[in-house]
């Protein structure tokens, strides 16, 4: 049995989509895999219980019988945090990881472990991440959103604190531009220094999409129309600003796009529906004619009501591209045939010790 806990130094990097990539991948081997996120100090609180959204995930992907408790036996919400900071909490969270993680590995060949929001976690109660790597025996791999060149500190940060626990490192979401450098040039200069790249990952643009959904809660925005479409994608986002008669050339540049433009900007609005357009955001909380609204409709493409002015709206909207939750199926689709393609199976086989099955 094997145990592979995927770590990175910063937070989007890539952990959880690498987590359900390679457990999806051992499926398709033939392989028994379990999950477990060992330590979450930003656990967020439904209900009174602690919840996380990749957990829940994982747990419905892999089809796992084990409660949310243990496959995140240390989730620590707002208000435990408070009450350990206070020394009010005596919980033994040690036990509780160590006990969580018996029950998940068991009759699994590989059990994957997904880190948190950095290798600085986990302190406060005692299981930093190099900690819990050698107390679960785990064989971990680090994953590093390509910066430049700080993905090579980031991953030299991580062989210096997890040390012989660690097995290689994933460079992630690297501009096509980029490709040839990071592998001709960083992998070789990180395998000198005794890091295996298992991959080298280019930046996708549906990997760095966000959920209409997402652009709703965002916003605070009110769906006007076509609520049952907030799990399509938006790759782009355009801004109706320009006379009615550039508008449709400019439109037609960008496919999967959100247009964000004022609520009385009807000429804007009817040149967008025209085009590929996932959504339109109206700004000034002002509502679009009925002729809008029922040409949208038709198309089915949601119109978003937002309070805020259009430079407001889209100054909160670029904040969620590259910082979306993963948990769509084209998204693990998409990231499943890019592992396919650029991922070393064979080196990662080997360094767990673990033979495919099919």
């Amino acid at each position: 049995m094997a145990t592979l806990y995927v770590t990175s130094s910063e937070t989007f990097s890539g952990k959880s989509a690498l987590c359900i990539g390679l457990g999806k991948r051992f499926q398709r081997d033939g392989l028994k895999v379990g999950y477990m996120k060992p330590v979450n100090t930003l656990a967020q609180s439904r209900a009174g219980a602690p919840y996380d959204a990749d957990v829940e995930f994982a747990k419905q992907t892999f089809d796992l019988p084990e409660p949310v408790d243990i496959l995140s036996p240390v989730a620590i919400t707002p208000q435990q945090a408070e009450a350990i900071l206070k020394g009010e909490d005596k919980t033994d969270y040690e036990a509780r990881l160590l006990a969580a993680c018996s029950q998940v590995c068991q009759d699994r060949d590989v059990t994957i472990l997904e880190g948190g929001y950095s290798l600085r976690e986990g302190y406060m109660v005692g299981l930093p991440s190099p900690y819990v790597a050698s107390l679960l025996q785990a064989k971990a791999i680090t994953v590093a959103r390509y910066v430049e060149r700080q993905a090579v500190d980031q991953i030299l940060t991580a062989q210096k604190r997890l040390g012989d626990n660690l097995i290689g490192a994933v460079i992630n979401a690297i501009p096509r531009q980029r490709m040839e450098f990071a592998q001709t040039v960083l992998k070789p200069f990180l395998e000198a220094r005794g890091v295996t790249v298992f991959g080298c990952l280019p930046r996708e643009r549906l990997l760095l999409a966000v959920s209409i959904g997402e652009l709703v809660e965002g916003l605070d925005a009110q769906v006007l129309c076509c609520a049952d479409r907030m799990d399509d994608l938006v790759e782009h986002l355009m801004v109706g600003a320009m006379t009615v008669d550039s508008a449709l050339s400019y439109f037609r540049r960008r496919p999967n796009k959100a247009v964000i433009t004022g609520g009385d900007r009807s000429d804007i609005h009817l040149a967008a529906l025209e085009t590929n357009t996932r959504c339109l955001i109206l700004t000034g909380n002002l509502h679009p004619s009925p002729l809008i609204l029922s040409r949208a409709e038709d198309a089915g493409v949601p119109i978003l009501l937002a309070r805020r002015d259009t430079l407001s709206t889209v100054e909160i909207a670029e904040q969620f591209f590259g910082r979306s939750r993963f948990q769509q199926d084209k998204k693990v689709e998409r990231f499943c045939k890019i592992l396919d393609e650029k991922f070393d199976f064979d080196a990662l086989y080997r360094a767990l010790e673990l033979q495919p099955k099919k």
